[in-house]
């Protein structure tokens, strides 16, 4: 509010309930911008700050309490509950919001509300305002010009607090013990989706839903990037990759790990996963205040590169294939993004055209990859189907970076170690 001023009013809708199939809802998940300003959980409500405004200026409509409505779908807040456990100044009923609006509007320049993100919405909003131009030879003052809240709200998400750190550490330790007790259990001759549900169940213990869906890929699954049907049987010889991450209050964790079916892995799939390795170590390293976004994956792609060159892949000197991009048949994808309410998280990457220096408390992936499929043209048989991601989340500190989901190995040696261990 500090930042809109006295003469704006900031307008922002939580998120509609999605519908499955038929009369079968999604789970519910809030709106990450309304859950960042709000931590109201429930739909059906609308957050309103009003700068200035001497009786309340943060303002909640929301449902009203209804005991028939609460035995069929849930306990609700009500209005008393916006106050008391969401802090709002002041809260009324989500069915009054077209009588009360309207005048809320009055008076002000400035309307914070980004279009185009809730359509229906969108609609309701610009009929508040036409409403009150409507007004004007009474000498109301209608509101001059719209203005993005993500422009202003996306740049302060991008700087996690203590206490977003603090649900993010949760997240991951949660998400480690899930990637670990994976590599226990697997051996061939399983499904994908047992995996998964070993996965499913280690966040679902710690009270904690998946972050985006679950990428269990075994053997040439793992060159798919966004695999997601994870219906293949595991088997004895491949790889198995896994990108998973648990979200504790709408703070998301993203790891991911590929590691042997049976336990060892191979001569070739070895040599890839330690290119891969030593890439992602490269790109840790260029983590560190005032250094810009682009050099963790400029570190990656040389030290991709240079791997692809020494096992034979592509053909070349170092700087030249750089040049030419190509290295970009096995790694088509960058090497990381920022990580926080959303998976793939706001911020801009870059500032006035330049990379965005990093800064403390951001939080981003580092995932630099290999992809080899099958039949892929110049390349011998012995290196097919070898997919290889590894993708750890670090924080931006004071004085360098700390790498949040180091619970999990990353060392060959130690995965094997740990998948020995198995009963």
């Amino acid at each position: 509010m500090r930042m809109m001023g006295e003469d704006a009013i900031a307008i922002l809708p939580a998120a509609p309930v999605t519908i499955r199939n038929r009369d079968v809802e999604y789970e519910y998940r809030q709106d990450s911008d309304f859950q960042y300003l709000t931590g109201y959980p429930e739909p059906e409500a609308v957050m309103v700050l009003v700068p200035g405004r001497k009786h309340a200026e943060y303002i909640l409509f929301c449902r009203e309490r209804d005991p028939v409505m609460e035995t069929w779908n849930g306990r609700r807040s009500g209005q008393e509950g916006a106050i008391a456990d969401f802090d709002a100044d002041d809260s009324f009923p989500i069915d009054d919001i077209d009588e009360i609006l309207p005048g809320l509007l009055e008076g002000r320049d400035s309307v914070y509300y980004t279009m185009g993100a809730n359509p229906a919405f969108d609609q309701r909003v610009l009929g508040w305002v036409n409403q009150i131009r409507h007004k004007s030879r009474s000498g109301t003052r209608t509101p001059g010009e719209f203005i993005a809240l993500e422009h202003m709200l996306h740049d302060m998400r991008l700087f996690k607090s203590r206490a977003e750190i603090s649900l993010m550490k949760r997240a991951m330790k949660v998400s480690a013990n899930a990637h670990k007790r994976a590599m226990k259990v697997c051996k061939p001759g399983m499904m994908e989706y047992e995996i998964e549900a070993e996965i499913l169940h280690e966040f679902r213990k710690a009270g904690m839903q998946t972050a985006y869906s679950s990428i269990v890929a075994g053997g040439e699954n793992a060159c798919i990037l966004h695999y997601t049907e994870n219906n293949a049987e595991l088997e004895d010889g491949g790889l198995l990759l896994i990108d998973a991450g648990a979200e504790c209050e709408c703070y998301a964790a993203d790891i991911t790990r590929t590691f042997p079916v049976n336990g060892a892995y191979s001569k070739t799939q070895r040599a890839v996963y330690e290119v891969v390795l030593k890439a992602q170590r490269a790109a840790i390293d260029q983590v560190r205040p005032g250094n810009h976004w682009n050099d963790p994956h400029q570190a990656a792609v040389k030290e991709l590169t240079r791997g692809l060159l020494k096992l034979g892949l592509i053909k070349g000197t170092l700087r030249q294939c750089i040049k030419d991009e190509r290295y970009r048949k096995f790694y088509m994808h960058r090497t990381g993004h920022w990580l926080g309410m959303d998976v793939h998280d706001v911020g801009d990457y870059k500032l006035d055209e330049e990379w965005r220096l990093l800064e403390p408390g951001m939080v981003m992936t580092i995932e630099p990859g290999l992809y080899i499929p099958a039949h892929s043209k110049g390349v011998a048989r012995k290196w097919w189907n070898i997919g290889v991601r590894i993708e750890d989340d670090v924080l931006v500190t004071k004085d360098g970076y700390q790498v949040l989901t180091a619970g999990v190995p990353t060392d060959p040696d130690e995965i094997e170690a740990l998948m020995d261990a198995r009963a």
